[in-house]
């Protein structure tokens, strides 16, 4: 068999799996109900789970304050995810702002 015919084969495969997958897809969209999240919604949800990840950060220091809880690698983890989430969160709303400021000085 020579490399051609192999590659060939390989791609009618993957073509073949990709139009199966996407009637799958088409089908099952079209049978379920559409739901829609608002703007306001979704920064709702993403500041709850960087809040509940600080309060996480919180109870992890405490715990392993009071001896609690011995695991330095978990306690590092949970530092630095709330960190990471909390400076993603403060960059999102500058830009926010930045936007809406550019947005007010227009002139219409």
């Amino acid at each position: 068999m020579s490399i051609q015919s192999v590659g060939m084969k390989a791609y009618s495969e993957a073509l073949s799996s990709f139009a199966s997958g996407n009637k799958k897809v088409q089908q099952s969209t079209a049978s379920e109900e559409k739901t829609t999240t608002s703007f306001m919604e979704t920064v709702e949800a993403s500041v709850k789970k960087v809040n509940d990840m600080q309060q996480e950060k919180s109870g992890m220091i405490e715990s392993f304050a009071s001896g609690e809880q011995q695991n330095v690698h978990e306690l590092m983890i949970t530092l630095q995810k709330a960190s990471v989430a909390m400076n993603l969160t403060s960059a999102v709303r500058n830009k926010v702002l930045n936007a809406y400021n550019e947005i007010s000085k227009m002139q219409f």
